[in-house]
Parts: structure tokens; C-alpha cells; sequence
């Protein structure tokens, strides 16, 4: 991992990341928390700092591992999840009180966690926060330190205790370069509705531009979406599904394409299908929701749209953009080293307001790119 030592002057720190048991760290294919979290994990732990990451047994990480479970529930682990959560809780309270500062990346199913913990524990909130459950666990846990990754994110919880805005951030360097325009569309993420795959269809055949699709199928729901709606638009040439591909594969698909097509109609939290196509080099057209807006620059790294007449005129449009300023300032905005420095400026001042119930840790400014 390209690594850049950290701007700021910050003592070495006992760090806890704690990850989801769902997939390992780092996951095999599609996985944005455990990316998120593993480039993280060797970020901190680069810099110096006393990493442990709780996280299931077949992770792969440099700094130590306290395994929660022996397989990550997805990559043939227990089918019974929510004992798994609870595993995970179980070995971060029995370790608490070694570390300076416990990080989670559990969303809601942290917060009992945190506002009982004598150490101080922090949130990263990875998902959409506008479902009812969410909002009631919010609510009942106003106390809980959280960090948002956008601030459209922020913004759908105005009375939570935010204690900073941290955009993710990835080992971007890695990423191949496209210094042309490709000769195809790509789509990236999951084959469902709030993602934009069948905007993204109607998208490719209006302006007659090939579409790979590189996504996987989760749940029961978006198998019958891409039976309904995926395989009968699917022609050799035109319209192929490719599945869901490592990143090898994966990565230059991203540096050969015209454009990346990010179409869904919800409140994105983040986007890192967005940052990694940047960093190939090659423009997003995406909705004008949710975070995209934070993320990509109108007429500079992509474009902005409303609708599929917009998105038409904004794949004619991608030729024209200098794709390697789109590249470099992926790489500068969204590098591992500005999120590393960005948690570490939020540990910091945590430990400097004296932890959870603090006045002080509620009127810090955000953390911004």
C-alpha cells in the first residue's frame, strides 16, 4: 500500500477498528465498509499508531487481528447474523480497556456499545440513515459520538451528535489510468433498484453506447430484478453482464470506459464506485443526490444530471473532459493519507474533550476534503 506519512503531530494512539463479521477485511470482491476499513486499519497502523482490528478470522491485515468469528458470515461463516454481531461486541468489551479509543463501524448495532463504554467509542455511520429504524436508534442514542462520510449523509440526522464529516478514502495510486475515452458505459455496484441499473439500461440503449455491467446479485429481491428487468435487455455486444469481479479485473474495466453511471434515485451516502472511477481517469454521470454532488465537480470530473435526457447529452459530453485532472484530483482528495489524518484529528479531539457526554466533542467543526 502507497503510503504518505501523516501532516499532523499526533502521539501514537491504542486504536480499535471494529468491523461488521459479514465479510473479511479486506473482502474478495464487492465490500465498501472493509475496504474502507482495511485501508484504514494500514494507515494508522503505517503511521505508527497501535492498531488492533476486530473482524473475522479470514481478514488479512498488518496491524494485530482479534478474530470475532473463525469465517466471515458471507464467505462461508455462520448463517446466523445477528449472534455474530453479538460475538463482535462481546470481544471488543472484553478489550476495552486497553485502547484510547475504540472506532466502529457497526452503524446502529454499535450504539448500546458505545454509550455504555468507559473507553471512548466513536462511530462511522456507513449506511443511509432516512430508514425508521435508524432513526429511532438515533434518537434513543443521542449520546454516541458519530462521524458521517458525507455531508448530504450528515444532513438526514440534524440532531445527532456529528463530531465530524470524514469522506472515505483509498489507496487510489493503485488504480490503472485511461487516458482516452473508452468504447463502452460501465455499471458498478449491485443489481438493484435504488443503484440505477435499469436507468443506466434505458441510458445505454437511447445513446446507443455498449453497457457492461460488473455487479453482483445479493438478496431475493434484486435476483428478480435482474430477471425481470437485467437479462432480457442483455445482447453480446451491446448490453453484458459480467458479474461481480475482483479488482483486478475489475479496476481496468473502470480505465477503459467512456463513462461511469451512477443513475440511482436515493440518498447515496457516499460513492466509492465514484472516487475509483475518477481515479482511473474516467468521468461519473451520476444523479444529482445524496453525496455524488460532494464528489464529483459538474463539467469538470462528470456531470450532474436530473434525468435520462440530461444523462443523454451527458455521455456526449464525457469525451470532452481532461481525464488526467479528473485523476489527479481523485487521487488528492480522496487518498488514504487524508482520511487517516482526518480520524486522527477527530480521535484527538474526543480524547481532548474527555470522551463521550462532553459539551466540548459536541461543537466540533466538521472534517472536511
Amino acid at each position: 500500500m502507497t503510503g504518505v506519512k501523516s501532516r499532523l503531530a499526533v502521539p501514537a494512539l491504542r486504536i480499535a477498528l471494529v468491523a461488521p463479521p459479514l465479510l473479511p477485511v479486506p473482502p474478495p470482491a464487492y465490500g465498501g465498509t472493509e475496504r474502507v476499513i482495511h485501508a484504514l486499519a494500514e494507515g494508522l497502523h503505517g503511521q505508527g499508531h497501535d492498531v488492533t482490528l476486530f473482524a473475522s478470522g479470514d481478514s488479512n491485515v498488518s496491524c494485530r487481528l482479534v478474530p470475532t468469528v473463525q469465517r466471515a458470515c458471507w464467505t462461508g461463516g455462520s448463517s446466523d447474523v445477528e449472534t455474530s454481531f453479538q460475538h463482535v461486541l462481546d470481544a471488543v468489551w472484553r478489550e476495552r480497556g486497553r485502547f484510547d479509543v475504540i472506532h466502529s463501524h457497526l452503524d446502529t448495532r454499535g450504539f448500546e456499545f458505545a454509550s455504555a463504554s468507559d473507553t471512548p467509542a466513536v462511530s462511522t455511520m456507513h449506511g443511509r440513515l432516512d430508514e425508521p429504524m435508524t432513526q429511532d436508534a438515533l434518537h434513543t442514542h443521542p449520546d454516541v459520538p458519530l462521524v458521517a462520510i458525507s455531508h448530504s449523509q450528515r444532513a438526514l440526522a440534524p440532531g445527532a451528535r456529528w463530531v465530524g464529516v470524514v469522506p472515505h478514502g483509498l489507496d487510489l495510486h493503485r488504480m490503472p489510468f485511461g487516458s482516452t475515452p473508452g468504447p463502452y458505459l460501465l455499471f458498478v455496484g449491485r443489481i438493484a433498484s435504488e443503484k440505477g441499473i435499469v436507468e443506466a439500461i434505458q441510458l445505454a440503449e437511447r445513446t446507443r453506447q455498449r453497457l457492461v455491467i460488473v455487479a453482483k446479485v445479493f438478496d431475493a429481491t434484486e435476483s428478480v430484478l435482474f430477471q425481470t428487468e437485467v437479462r432480457p435487455a442483455l445482447q453480446p455486444g451491446r448490453i453484458e453482464y459480467l458479474g461481480e469481479l475482483d479488482s483486478a479485473v475489475r479496476d481496468p474495466l473502470f480505465a477503459g470506459a467512456r463513462a461511469t453511471l451512477m443513475l440511482g434515485d436515493w440518498p447515496e451516502p457516499f460513492g466509492l464506485v465514484a472516487i475509483e472511477s475518477l481515479a482511473a481517469g474516467t468521468p461519473v454521470v451520476g444523479r444529482r443526490r445524496g453525496a455524488i454532488p460532494e464528489i464529483v465537480e459538474h463539467g469538470v470530473d462528470g456531470f450532474l444530471i436530473d434525468d435520462l435526457d440530461a444523462a443523454v447529452e451527458a455521455v456526449a459530453a464525457a469525451g470532452s473532459l481532461d481525464r488526467r485532472r479528473i485523476r489527479s484530483r481523485a487521487i488528492s482528495r480522496f487518498s488514504t493519507s487524508r482520511m487517516v489524518d482526518d480520524y486522527l484529528v477527530v480521535y484527538k479531539r474526543i480524547l481532548e474533550g474527555g470522551g463521550p457526554g462532553s459539551e466540548q466533542v459536541n461543537r466540533l467543526e466538521v472534517v472536511a476534503p
